[in-house]
């Protein structure tokens, strides 16, 4: 689970980016913290690069497969 200190430096938006489910290996649609929906491990990723495949930190098999989801994206202005 993310953790933060500062709470009026986030904003909590219903945007459909959050609701995405993306596979090992392909490329971030945004830069932030995505989590995986099954072991539960995060990473900190910048936009355009590729999510982590399906050997990401021993993923545990009998926990089902990868599949990322964006939890936090930054915002720039």
């Amino acid at each position: 689970m993310a953790l933060y200190k500062y709470g009026q430096y986030l904003l909590q938006r219903n945007d459909a980016a959050f609701d995405a489910i993306h596979s090992p290996g392909t490329t971030a649609p945004h830069p932030g913290i995505y989590r995986c929906t099954n072991c539960g491990d995060e990473i900190a990723i910048a936009g355009g690069h590729t999510l982590p495949p399906q050997n990401h930190r021993q993923h545990d098999p009998y926990k089902g497969k990868i599949a990322w989801q964006l939890l936090v994206f930054p915002v720039q202005q």
